[in-house]
């Protein structure tokens, strides 16, 4: 062996993440890898060099992307304009995942046109899978004939109001193994957004629940970041809990998660503001990213104490950035991964909370 290198197995010991031989040798067929020097043996020999290629692979795979991008980016000489060639090719994906987004989307779409449909407004099944066997949807009688399905379809909307809950059941994925205060909070997310894909995004810490629950039968305080969230809030059911809402933003004409980010960064009283929420309170934010890389911050130089954070701002690097910082402070949170969020959602979750508190005080089942 020479020294200082590697076997295949050292090699994916050395990286980890549950990288095997076997995949070794696929990235080597894809060209992911260099072929490696081969010992008298014949055995395959790896440098540093080939950990720290196999490390990068490994990570730019477990954020998602695919081989034949990751191939792409790696492929960036070092000699070269690295920063222009890389934007480039992360552009490139971009645009085509957010292309398959799209597609993905409409079929969803037309799923759940099926799918969420109540017992008044169905057809039979058989029907629908006759009717959708004949249409060929390459061709314009084809998207005709797809036109005059949902027209049938639709055609029962007049009879009746929408049944949200029974659509619900069977469009949401199984939450069997989450509690029943849970279940409510996700498929009142669901609700404010109308996209079933956030349950997968939607992230709780194992005391979120009974964090919120004791702290709002205590009366705590509910601090937002701005006014636009505050009007969203069950003011009636918070006042008989006896909550008092306290707004950082307090400015009624910053409306949109743009102003309230700039307002933020301007303004140092509203940073002193949150300096000094009261221990024990709910946070709530839903618009500035800033505003909860503060909390953050606070919350890890131990300057406030909330029981809850419901950090759910928008944004398409802070906020996402923000919120990974949130999962990792010892305090209990409720939020939604990446760009998604928003003042609506953000004060829908409080709002499921306090709801189920107020139905069913004594429920115990988020203990199991």
């Amino acid at each position: 062996m020479n020294a200082g290198c590697l076997t295949i197995k050292e090699l994916t010991d050395a990286v980890g993440s549950g990288l095997t031989p076997r995949m070794v040798r696929h990235y080597h067929q894809l060209g992911l890898l260099p072929q490696p020097v081969r010992s008298p043996s014949n055995y395959r020999l790896y440098t540093k060099k080939d950990v720290l290629r196999l490390q990068r692979i490994v990570a730019l795979k477990q954020q998602g992307f695919q081989l034949n991008h990751i191939r792409n980016i790696l492929e960036v000489e070092p000699e070269a304009d690295t920063t222009v060639n890389l934007m480039g090719q992360l552009q490139q994906q971009y645009r085509a995942v957010m292309q398959q987004i799209s597609q993905l989307r409409q079929t969803a779409s037309a799923l759940e046109g099926l799918l969420g449909r109540d017992r008044h407004c169905q057809i039979m099944q058989a029907e629908v899978l006759a009717q959708l066997k004949l249409l060929d949807v390459e061709t314009q009688a084809g998207l005709g004939g797809l036109e005059n399905l949902w027209s049938g379809l639709d055609a029962q909307i007049h009879t009746h109001s929408e049944a949200f809950s029974e659509s619900l059941q069977r469009l949401l994925p199984d939450l069997s193994h989450r509690s029943e205060i849970e279940q409510h909070l996700i498929s009142q997310l669901v609700l404010a957004c109308g996209d079933v894909s956030l349950v997968s995004f939607i992230k709780l810490s194992r005391d979120a629940i009974a964090a919120s629950r004791e702290a709002l039968s205590s009366s705590c305080q509910i601090v937002v970041d701005t006014q636009t969230v505050a009007a969203a809030l069950d003011q009636t059911r918070l006042s008989h809990l006896g909550c008092h809402i306290q707004t950082l933003i307090d400015n009624p004409h910053i409306t949109t998660a743009t102003e309230a980010e700039v307002a933020f960064w301007q303004h140092r009283e509203w940073r002193e503001k949150l300096q000094q929420v009261s221990q024990g309170c709910v946070l709530v934010v839903g618009y500035a990213p800033s505003v909860l890389v503060e909390v953050c911050e606070a919350i890890a130089n131990q300057k406030i104490q909330p029981a809850l954070v419901i950090g759910m701002p928008i944004g398409f690097s802070h906020a996402p950035a923000a919120k990974r910082q949130l999962m990792l402070q010892k305090i209990p949170y409720i939020t939604v991964e990446g760009t998604l969020g928003g003042g609506a959602l953000a004060a829908t979750a409080l709002n499921a909370l306090v709801e189920s508190l107020i139905d069913k005080p004594d429920c115990h089942c988020y203990l199991k």
